[in-house]
C-alpha cells in the first residue's frame, strides 16, 4: 500500500537514479535512512526497476567503465567493489569481460612506469616490489603486472 510517506519516497529515490546510475543496493540504502520498512522498501525497488529507473547491467556496465578509465582500477578492485554492492557474479563477470584487453594492459603498462619514474628504491627487487605493491593495490592481477615489469625493465 503506497502511503503519503512511500510515495515520496519514491519521487526521491527517483530523482536520484534520474541524475546517476544508481543500483539496487545503493537504493536499499538510501530507503533504509529514510525509514522506510523493508516491505514498502521491496514495493518502491520494483517500481523502480519496473520503470527502468534502476537496472543492474546498465548500473555495472557504467561503473566498470567509468572507474576502469577515471580511476584506473583492474578488474579485481572493480569485482570486490561491484561485490560490495550485491551485484551478481554473472552481470559482473560480463561487464568485465567486455573491457578491451589491449587497453587494459597498455593503461597498465602506463600506470607502472608513471610510479617506477616517482618510486624510491634501494635495489632492483625493491623497485619491483613496490611497483607490484602499487599495481595489486589498484585491483590488476599479479600475471598481467609482471608482463608489465617485464616490458619496461
Amino acid at each position: 500500500m503506497i502511503t503519503p510517506k512511500n510515495r515520496q519516497a519514491l519521487s526521491k529515490a527517483m530523482a536520484i537514479c534520474s541524475t546517476s546510475e544508481k543500483c539496487i543496493f545503493d537504493i536499499q540504502k538510501k530507503l533504509d535512512a529514510w525509514e522506510i520498512s523493508p516491505a514498502n522498501a521491496q514495493e518502491i525497488i520494483e517500481q523502480l526497476i519496473e520503470e527502468k529507473f534502476i537496472d543492474e547491467e546498465r548500473f555495472t556496465r557504467y561503473y566498470v567503465r567509468d572507474k576502469f578509465r577515471f580511476n584506473k582500477w583492474g578488474k579485481q578492485k572493480l569485482t570486490y567493489m561491484l561485490k560490495g554492492k550485491r551485484i551478481p557474479e554473472k552481470i559482473i563477470k560480463k561487464e568485465l569481460a567486455a573491457i578491451n584487453l589491449d587497453e587494459y594492459n597498455n593503461m597498465l603498462l602506463k600506470l607502472i612506469q608513471e610510479k617506477a619514474c616517482k618510486v624510491k628504491f634501494k635495489n632492483e627487487f625493491d623497485k619491483k616490489s613496490k611497483l607490484i605493491r602499487f599495481a595489486q593495490g589498484r585491483g590488476f592481477e599479479y600475471d598481467a603486472i609482471n608482463k608489465a615489469i617485464s616490458l619496461i625493465e
